[in-house]
């Protein structure tokens, strides 16, 4: 393919997206499709000649599309908001036709030097104390990983590090084989699986602090936990606050927790995977009050600012705590700004060490919504999420089980796990709309997320009279099997 096809192939591919996303809604939203579909669809092995771009183009609709479950269609409401815009699609074809792989600043001085702005920029939206934000000679700042798991990880690892080289200036006859033995963790009980997964790949313990009966870790939960532990030998060393868990939205209680962990010198990651982008919303900013205690905080834009995936914005107080820990100079990547304190190497802000040209896309974003574009889309699907709790409060049939705050209802048929999982299997079934659910405590709870950049009340109304129908059906058949029993 040379520069003249590309030009009308890539003006076909814009269309077919354009197409698509316009046009999704009349898709189904999960796929009728068994598992290894795909592979009797194609052949064994690459073709040994190149085959045509029309022939490819042909099989996108007879191969890929058969087997997707459209996360942008606004009759999905499962899992968490997957962001997607035209300005950020614009912005990852320039990325990737840029395609530079930006480890250091040398490798593409704008890949760094944006990302650094962005990270303040958005920062500053979300109102983040000084300390978090690079500025010119700032001793904190920002960087896009991957993911939100991906956060959560660099941060314990950094605090692992930090830790270890603590107790050895205090104990000097410790090895650190014997310290990283009494090293622990910690999170919620509501924290997502990916902190726990961190501490595995960290070789350390984990354990989990008790939530209370809004599913939230408050203060004196936390010091239980640690008092008990100190008292057996250990170190904690790192605690994971959650902001929107993912099962309810719950929201730890950070102006109990922070002065604890500062007190004990504990790293206090805050993970705001869902939430964090509506704190650009005045109303909603007090959620994140107490985040001056904390080490270092992320959010995903990719979640819910309309950058699509992948795009996860991390900030540390002290970027040295990060560049402590994961230095390493071979001759290969150095370069003559590296020292000089004018310049940021990400490399040594993450696991991988290469990355992609991210920033365009927050960039692209943040100009073309502008803030208040952004808090109206957020605000919007708040709205829409109160529109269906109302609904389900409504049918006393239902239950609310859980405080509804941002753009996440969870509910259920009063009665049985077996009733509600069998319910959740109507829905899905079906296939008109998607959802995923979770438990909470001992139930078995359906999450209703309200997901699509173009869901609008209609759709609520739709999905809301969908599922009202499946459990008056599912019902019916529920009491005539009992009253057989």
């Amino acid at each position: 393919m040379d520069a003249a096809e590309f030009r009308k192939r890539g003006k076909e591919m814009v269309d077919y997206v354009a197409d698509y996303l316009e046009k999704i809604d009349k898709r189904q939203v999960f796929p009728d499709v068994e598992p290894g579909y795909l592979r009797p669809l194609i052949a064994d092995c690459a073709p040994q000649e190149p085959e045509s771009f029309e022939d490819i183009f042909k099989d996108i609709e007879k191969i890929i599309m058969p087997g997707v479950t459209h996360w942008h269609s606004p009759y999905f409401f499962a899992y968490f908001p997957a962001a997607s815009s035209f300005p950020a699609l614009l912005a990852d074809m320039l990325c990737g036709g840029i395609g530079c792989v930006g480890f250091s600043w040398a490798a593409s001085p704008a890949c760094t030097e944006l990302e650094t702005v962005m990270l303040d920029w958005l920062g500053k939206m979300i109102n983040l104390p000084q300390e978090f934000l690079a500025g010119k000679d700032g001793q904190g700042g920002g960087v896009i990983q991957g993911s939100a798991s991906e956060a959560t990880l660099i941060s314990l690892l950094a605090a692992r590090t930090k830790t270890i080289r603590r107790v050895q200036s205090e104990k000097p006859e410790l090895t650190e084989a014997e310290i990283m033995g009494r090293l622990v963790a910690y999170a919620s009980d509501q924290a997502h699986s990916s902190v726990e997964r961190a501490a595995l790949i960290g070789a350390v313990k984990i354990k989990n602090v008790p939530s209370d009966d809004t599913f939230t870790v408050c203060g004196s939960a936390l010091k239980k936990v640690l008092d008990e532990d100190k008292a057996a030998g250990l170190i904690p060393f790192f605690f994971c606050a959650t902001l929107g868990t993912t099962p309810c939205c719950s929201f730890d209680k950070l102006l109990e927790l922070g002065p604890i962990c500062n007190k004990e010198n504990i790293w206090m990651h805050i993970d705001a995977a869902y939430a964090g982008s509506a704190f650009i919303c005045p109303e909603f900013r007090h959620l994140l009050n107490g985040v001056e205690f904390a080490d270092s905080f992320n959010f995903n834009p990719h979640k819910w600012l309309l950058v699509n995936f992948d795009c996860s914005a991390m900030w540390v107080k002290k970027r040295s705590d990060l560049i402590g820990a994961f230095k390493l100079e071979p001759l290969y990547l150095q370069h003559h700004h590296q020292e000089s304190g004018l310049v940021t190497d990400y490399r040594h802000w993450q696991i991988p060490l290469g990355r992609r040209f991210r920033s365009l896309k927050l960039w692209f974003v943040l100009r073309m919504y502008g803030v208040k574009g952004l808090q109206e889309h957020i605000r919007k699907h708040v709205r829409l999420s109160h529109q269906f709790e109302h609904l389900v409060l409504q049918d006393g049939r239902f239950e609310i089980c859980a405080e509804v705050v941002l753009g996440l209802v969870c509910f259920r048929l009063k009665g049985s796990n077996k009733l509600n999982e069998a319910l959740l299997k109507s829905i899905n079934e079906a296939k008109k709309i998607h959802l995923v659910p979770c438990h909470l405590r001992e139930k078995f709870v359906l999450r209703f997320a309200i997901c699509s950049r173009t869901v609008e009340s209609t759709h609520i109304k739709f999905a809301w009279q969908h599922i009202s129908q499946l459990a008056t059906d599912l019902l019916k058949t529920w009491e005539q099997n009992h009253q057989q029993e």
